[in-house]
């Protein structure tokens, strides 16, 4: 017989591959992914052209890089500490909390495939970076600022991330959730910064399949929203458990 409070901990596993699975979906989305290499290029003090270069240049681009990612992931987690803080705060309220993220994110999910669209989530407030780079501290300025400039367009995908921080109503496991959702979405960063030449046929086959990308997205959140209103997660968890024994001693 499984452990009631070995499920609470287990339950945290499926929320945090979406997370990290949302990240990279986000990586990939028509927002983020074009303007990829113009921006490391950017950051790292080089053209985009010299990106193909030598050791140098690419050792500039992934310091630089590093940083960005850095910032970026000090505000997605510090969302994640303040939704799982509000979480917190309505704790006697957390079933009508969860049908209302789980609704929310479901209409994000069709917003994505397609059913339906809500203008302000297609737009994106991107921040000016001035006229020059280079700078490790400058990238991770920039990384804080993006990651909110970035926010509009990340809208649907970000928050159902942050709804199912808000639901596990404990700050350590929100910033978690957060954090998986930062490195899904930074490391695609510090791959192509690292590897551009090689991620150059990837990236293009990404944007050749955008339109599939953005129904996939849209399918995930669905999904998600419908098993947090079902309570399929923790169905999830038990499967987790049954399957993969070895995640018992997780937490």
């Amino acid at each position: 017989m499984i452990d009631a409070g070995l499920v609470l901990d287990a339950g945290l596993l499926p929320a945090m591959l979406v997370a990290a699975l949302a990240g990279l979906l986000s990586f990939m989305s028509p927002c983020v992914l074009p303007i990829v290499p113009p921006y490391l290029a950017y950051m790292g003090g080089v053209t985009v052209s010299e990106l193909d270069g030598g050791k140098e240049a690419r050792r500039k681009v992934f310091l630089a890089a590093l940083f960005f990612v850095l910032g970026l992931s000090v505000v997605f987690l510090t969302l994640g500490f303040a939704f799982s803080a509000i979480g917190r705060l309505f704790l006697q309220a957390q079933d009508v909390l969860l049908m209302v993220a789980g609704v929310t994110i479901m209409i994000f999910g069709a917003h994505f495939v397609g059913v339906f669209r809500i203008p302000f989530l297609d737009r994106d407030l991107r921040v000016e970076a001035g006229d020059q780079g280079g700078s490790a501290f400058g990238a991770f300025i920039l990384g804080l600022a993006f990651a909110f400039g970035w926010t509009p367009c990340l809208g649907p995908i970000l928050g159902a991330i942050l709804g199912l921080a808000a639901t596990e109503a404990d700050m350590a496991r929100g910033t978690v959730l957060l954090g998986m959702y930062a490195a899904g979405l930074g490391v695609p960063f510090l791959l192509v910064a690292a590897f551009f030449p090689r991620m150059k046929g990837a990236m293009n086959w990404m944007k050749r399949h955008m339109g599939r990308i953005e129904r996939t997205s849209g399918l995930l959140l669905w999904t998600v929203g419908l098993m947090m209103l079902t309570g399929q997660f923790t169905a999830f968890s038990f499967w987790l458990l049954e399957t993969f024994p070895f995640l018992a001693s997780v937490g």
